[in-house]
């Protein structure tokens, strides 16, 4: 029987413009699931800025851990997402395949390992099936395309009902630049945003501590606000990428300046 639609869920995929320096494909690999997408890969430009919010869980699956490692560097080319395995008290061998995937992101888009970003969700204490990923990817790269937002979010999903995705445009200065975002959650999303994956993307230039300073007080406004249950997750995972690629704006040195109040502004609302 398939799944009941939630009654909050919309007619229709929003339509999310592209984001320069962005470019997303989503497969099915075999995860869990049959004959369903439950791989994304994004690949971002070079000098792409990233910030996140990570779970507080103290049983964090190593997909959280190896993206707490790369955060402090503030730099990423990659972002790989996996669906129907969360890679979760799997031991060093969880850890590994984290490793595998992540040599083969940084492979197939010649980038480091450390700018490779990762994220899985599913079943939890099941070892994850790391090579049906890693041989998809020479694929994937090739099929890497701008604005394929549905697919995307369709590929994060697990018990979700329908793909959650959002997109504005706000003002810097005088520029105007884009901001898109998608998310997955399920029955477990409390407390603290727990078993929700949501990864935003924009064009403009934020270096990375201002990024930083901006996401964890939107988190709270925004993701750590839904509960449905009591349970913690251990894949909790918010990361905001901003590429630079599109239109020139002023510098962005202060997350309270008034030069991105409008930016704040429209990033909360897509976060919402």
């Amino acid at each position: 029987m398939p799944p009941k639609i939630s009654p909050l869920a919309p007619e229709r995929f929003p339509e999310i413009p592209p984001i320069a320096g962005v470019r997303v494909a989503a497969c099915a690999c075999g995860v869990r699931y049959r004959a369903r997408t439950d791989v994304l890969l994004v690949e971002l430009a070079p000098g792409t800025a990233v910030a996140g919010t990570l779970t507080r869980s103290l049983t964090a699956s190593a997909p959280v851990d190896w993206c707490r490692k790369s955060l402090p560097g503030g730099a990423a080319r990659a972002l790989l997402v996996n669906s129907g395995n969360a890679n979760v008290f799997t031991g060093r061998a969880g850890v590994k395949a984290v490793e595998q995937t992540v040599r083969g992101v940084a492979d197939v888009l010649a980038c480091r390992p450390s700018q490779v970003f990762v994220a899985s969700t599913g079943v939890i204490g099941e070892p994850l099936a790391a090579e049906k990923i890693v041989v998809a990817l020479p694929a994937l790269a090739k099929d890497l395309a701008a604005g394929a937002w549905d697919e995307a979010a369709r590929a994060i999903m697990t018990t979700d009902t329908f793909p959650k995705g959002s997109g504005r445009t706000a003002r810097i200065g005088e520029a105007t630049v884009t901001i898109a975002g998608i998310a997955k959650g399920s029955g477990m999303i409390a407390p603290d945003m727990a078993t929700m994956l949501a990864f935003v993307f924009t064009d403009a230039a934020i270096p990375a501590p201002v990024l930083q300073a901006m996401v964890g007080p939107m988190v709270d406004r925004t993701f750590n606000c839904i509960t449905v249950d009591s349970d913690t997750s251990t894949s909790d995972t918010v990361l905001v990428f901003a590429t630079g690629a599109g239109a020139k704006h002023p510098p962005v040195t202060d997350a309270a300046a008034p030069l991105v109040a409008d930016f704040r502004a429209k990033r909360e609302e897509t976060m919402l």
